[in-house]
């Protein structure tokens, strides 16, 4: 089924990758921002 129908796979986990790594982005540069012992440094 998935090799016939591989979109039904495909673009529901890029969509997920996608919105994990935005996530991730997203934290990161809250943490940079917010985190005053970083910025002494």
């Amino acid at each position: 089924f998935i090799l016939r129908a591989w979109w039904v796979v495909t673009f529901p986990g890029l969509a997920i990758l996608i919105t994990v790594l935005a996530i991730n982005l997203i934290g990161d540069g809250l943490r940079d921002a917010l985190d005053p012992k970083l910025r002494r440094s």
